[in-house]
C-alpha cells in the first residue's frame, strides 16, 4: 500500500469586533438579534445606496496584518465578487482581490517535537459578510442580519500536513486574535469560521493534486474530524483506482459525515472587478506607524521570553501566555513577589486559573490583584500561614475585596508554629482517642493521617504541617 502525505490549506473568515458594520451604521454584532432586524438599505442591498468604509475595520485589519508579519499596503482596492445565493441580497460581495490590505505573511506553529511549522499567508483582505440560511421542515429561511459585518479573510498556503496541525493553527490564530483584541474569535457564534482545502499525494512528491473544499465546520474539533474523514475518503478512492474531483463538501457535524454540495468554483467564476462605489483605500505612513505602535509583544515571543527570563518550563510558559491578561497578571505578581517566578506560576496555574474558570472571569476582572497573590505567597513562605489557609485567604480576598494580610489578622488565621502549643493539642487528641492510639501502636500505622486530621481540626487548619508531623510522630511512639 502506498504511503500518502496530506496537504492542507485553510481559509478563515474572522469577524472584526467593531461597533458597526463595515459599510453602514448597523450594529456589527447581531448574534442575539431577531432575524432581519439589524439591517438597513445599505447592508440589505437596496438600489441606489452607497457604502461608506468603516475606519475601525481598516485599523483592526491592519493590526492583524502586522501581527501576521504581512505588509500593510498603503494603497489597496475593493472589488466586487459576483455570485448568486439567497443570503447575498446584492448579488455580489464587496471584497478585496488582487491588491488587498495585507501582502504575504506567516504564522509559526510550535510542534510537539520542539520544532516550528511555518504557515505562509497567501491572502489577507477585508470584506463584508453575507447573511445566513437556515433549513427547517424543508423550508429555507434567510436572515440578513449578518450582511455587511466586517471580516478579514485569511488564506494559508498548502503548508499544513495533518488534521492535528490544522487544529493547532486555529488554536494559535484564535489566541492571537483575542490577544490583539480585534475579534472575539468564538467559532460557535461565527466570529471565526474555517473552510479546509484538502488533497493527498504520494509521500515524497511535491505535486499539488486536486483538492476538495470542506465547508460549514464550526469548531476546532470538527475541523480535525472532518479533515481526517476526507483524507480517508481520498486515500480509499485513489487506492480503488478512482480520481479525486474538485468538489465543495458540506460537513454534517451531527452525523460526522461529508456530502457533496457543488463543483468547486474557481476565481474566474466570480468575475471580479473594481468596486465602482468605493475609492481606492489610501493610507499614509504616519497612519501605518500609528497602527504598528499598537502592536503588543506577541504570544510566541512572550512564551519564549518567559522561558528565558523567568526560567519557566515550556508547559508553564505555554499556559501563562495562552491569554494576554493572565500573562500580564503573572508578570505583575512576579514583580510584587520578588522571589522565585516558578512559585508564582504554580499558584496561578493551580489556584488563580481554577478560580477564573469557576467564576467565568478574565484575569483583569479579578478582585484579587497581583499584589494580593504575592502577599499570600510571601506569608506561606514565611510560615505565617500554610498552603491550605493561603488558598482559603485567596477565596476570601476575591469575595470581600480585603487584603490578604487584613483577612489573616482579623480572622486569626496565622499558623500555629509554637512547639509547646502544638504539643498540648497533640496530647489532647491522643488522650481523647485511646482506642485509635492502641491500634496505631499495634501496627496500624495508616492511622497517622487520621491523627494529623484531628490535630488540624482542633487548630482550625492553622497548625504548621511539618512541625505537627514531627511532634505527632514522636508522641505516637510514646517518646
Amino acid at each position: 500500500m502506498t504511503d500518502y502525505e496530506t496537504v492542507i490549506g485553510l481559509e478563515t473568515h474572522i469577524q472584526l469586533n467593531t461597533t458597526t458594520k463595515i459599510f453602514c451604521g448597523c450594529k456589527a454584532d447581531s448574534w442575539e438579534q431577531p432575524p432581519n432586524t439589524n439591517i438597513c438599505p445599505v447592508c440589505s442591498g437596496l438600489p441606489g445606496v452607497l457604502p461608506v468604509l468603516n475606519e475601525a475595520a481598516v485599523r483592526k485589519g491592519a493590526l492583524l496584518a502586522a501581527a501576521m508579519h504581512s505588509e500593510i499596503r498603503l494603497t489597496s482596492y475593493f472589488d466586487r465578487k459576483n455570485y448568486f445565493y439567497p443570503d447575498l441580497p446584492k448579488g455580489y460581495q464587496i471584497s478585496q482581490y488582487d491588491i488587498s490590505l495585507g501582502g504575504g505573511g506567516f504564522l509559526d506553529l510550535p510542534m510537539p517535537d520542539g520544532s516550528m511549522r511555518r504557515v505562509n499567508i497567501a491572502k489577507l483582505h477585508l470584506e463584508e459578510d453575507a447573511g445566513k440560511t437556515k433549513y427547517e421542515n424543508g423550508v429555507r429561511y434567510v436572515d440578513f442580519n449578518r450582511c455587511g459585518v466586517p471580516l478579514v479573510e485569511m488564506v494559508t498556503g498548502p503548508d499544513l500536513r495533518s488534521a492535528d496541525e490544522a487544529a493547532q493553527y486555529l488554536i494559535r490564530l484564535r489566541q492571537l486574535l483575542r490577544w490583539l483584541g480585534v475579534s472575539e474569535a468564538d467559532m460557535e457564534k461565527g466570529h471565526l469560521r474555517c473552510d479546509a482545502n484538502v488533497s493527498i499525494r504520494e509521500m515524497g512528491s511535491t505535486v499539488l493534486n486536486t483538492k476538495t473544499e470542506i465547508k460549514n465546520i464550526n469548531s476546532i474539533e470538527a475541523v480535525r474530524t472532518a479533515i481526517n474523514t476526507e483524507v480517508e475518503r481520498q486515500i480509499a478512492l485513489v487506492e480503488a483506482g478512482g480520481r479525486v474531483e474538485a468538489w465543495t463538501l458540506d460537513w454534517d457535524d451531527a452525523l460526522k459525515r461529508l456530502k457533496k454540495m457543488r463543483s468547486k468554483e474557481t476565481e474566474a467564476d466570480y468575475r471580479y472587478f473594481r468596486e465602482p462605489d468605493l475609492l481606492p483605500l489610501k493610507l499614509d505612513e504616519a497612519w501605518r506607524d500609528e497602527v504598528l505602535e499598537l502592536l503588543p509583544e506577541l504570544p510566541l515571543a512572550r512564551r519564549t521570553r518567559f522561558m528565558t527570563d523567568y526560567d519557566l518550563p515550556e508547559y508553564d510558559a505555554d499556559i501563562l501566555t495562552g491569554d494576554r491578561p493572565i500573562s500580564e497578571y503573572f508578570e505583575a505578581a512576579v514583580k510584587a513577589y520578588g522571589g522565585d517566578p516558578k512559585a508564582v506560576s504554580n499558584w496561578i496555574m493551580n489556584e488563580i486559573l481554577r478560580m477564573l474558570n469557576d467564576l467565568g472571569l478574565a484575569a483583569d476582572e479579578l478582585t484579587i490583584t497581583p499584589e494580593h497573590l504575592a502577599a499570600v505567597i510571601r506569608m506561606v513562605d514565611a510560615g505565617t500561614i500554610n498552603n491550605a489557609t493561603g488558598k482559603a485567604v485567596l477565596a476570601k480576598a476575591q469575595t470581600s475585596g480585603k487584603s490578604p494580610e487584613s483577612i489573616v489578622e482579623e480572622e486569626g488565621l496565622a499558623q500555629v508554629s509554637d512547639d509547646s502549643a502544638l504539643q498540648a493539642v497533640i496530647d489532647q487528641v491522643l488522650a481523647a482517642n485511646p482506642d485509635e492510639l492502641n491500634s496505631y501502636r499495634n501496627g496500624k500505622e495508616g492511622l497517622f493521617g487520621w491523627f494529623m486530621g484531628q490535630v488540624m481540626r482542633e487548630t482550625r487548619g492553622k497548625a504548621d504541617p511539618q512541625l505537627t508531623r514531627q511532634l505527632l510522630a514522636k508522641a505516637l511512639k510514646g517518646e
